[in-house]
């Protein structure tokens, strides 16, 4: 769930969002502890309608947009998870059952939101994880089928969901309580994408738990846009390689960091996936 990009685009149109709020250093610390999720939605819409008084394009524009990007990711696992035969008996069983609910339930807190915000959910999308913009016929046709596939097409939704996250936190900077915030929540999409990779690699991937290079793990051409990019060597106008006299290839700098994606990369990238 991308909540850190929620927090930001709001913050950034409306820098006293927060000073509307009496208890906003509570409600947003609640966010970055182990709060129980489900009360999280009504604490969220509480805090918009003590802010604004009301609801706000901008708030539910955030929050659908939000919410059509985790009906994408629950449903490819939950169709995932369904497909008979597809995951191999053992750990791979619960480890993907796992990430499953872990994106229905950011599909359930975004609803709720939503609806405490006093708006009204976006319908979900019909979508074609074939990658064929509608077709039934794009490069991953046989995720269900095919279980290297089905990894190596969750691989790239988790890598690009990484991304997005960093995309929003510099942004984020002047406001610790939210930046403090959505990297908690940032850093359980990492684990995803890392366990997503691990799994490929146990399976004979040539692939590490994080990205190397702008190198999609063998996946190819396809989803190359959801990697490019990720060979930046400098680091905040400094040039990693080699620093200080220290041996550090290109591989082992551009593996230290993710390098952001724009919403609308992110657009671009998912755009074949919905009809």
């Amino acid at each position: 769930m991308n909540l850190q990009g929620i927090l930001n685009e709001i913050e950034h149109t409306d820098p006293e969002f927060y000073e509307r709020t009496s208890q906003r250093r509570h409600i947003l610390k609640s966010f970055g502890s182990k709060v129980a999720l489900a009360a999280l939605p009504f604490a969220l819409g509480s805090l918009f309608k003590k802010a604004y008084g009301k609801s706000t394009d901008l708030v539910l524009d955030t929050l659908n947009f939000a919410l059509t990007l985790e009906y994408l990711e629950a449903e490819f696992y939950m169709m995932g998870n369904n497909a008979s035969g597809l995951i191999p008996a053992g750990p791979a069983v619960n480890a993907l059952a796992k990430i499953g609910a872990d994106e229905a339930a950011h599909v359930n807190f975004l609803k709720t939101a939503i609806s405490a915000a006093g708006g009204t959910p976006v319908a979900k999308p019909t979508f074609d994880f074939s990658g064929g913009n509608g077709s039934g016929n794009g490069p991953f046709k046989t995720a269900f089928t095919d279980y290297d596939l089905f990894l190596a097409v969750a691989q790239t939704f988790e890598d690009t969901g990484v991304r997005a996250y960093k995309g929003q936190a510099g942004n984020l900077m002047a406001s610790n309580d939210v930046l403090t915030a959505a990297l908690n929540i940032h850093s359980v999409e990492a684990r995803h994408a890392s366990h997503i990779r691990q799994m490929r690699k146990a399976r004979g991937a040539a692939v590490k738990p994080w990205i190397t290079g702008s190198d999609s793990g063998g996946i190819g051409a396809a989803v190359q846009a959801s990697y490019n990019g990720e060979d930046v060597t400098t680091q905040a106008g400094i040039n990693i390689l080699n620093i200080n006299g220290k041996s550090i290839s290109s591989n082992a700098a551009s593996e230290a960091f993710d390098e952001p994606l724009t919403k609308m990369d992110i657009l671009a990238i998912v755009d074949p996936f919905i009809v």
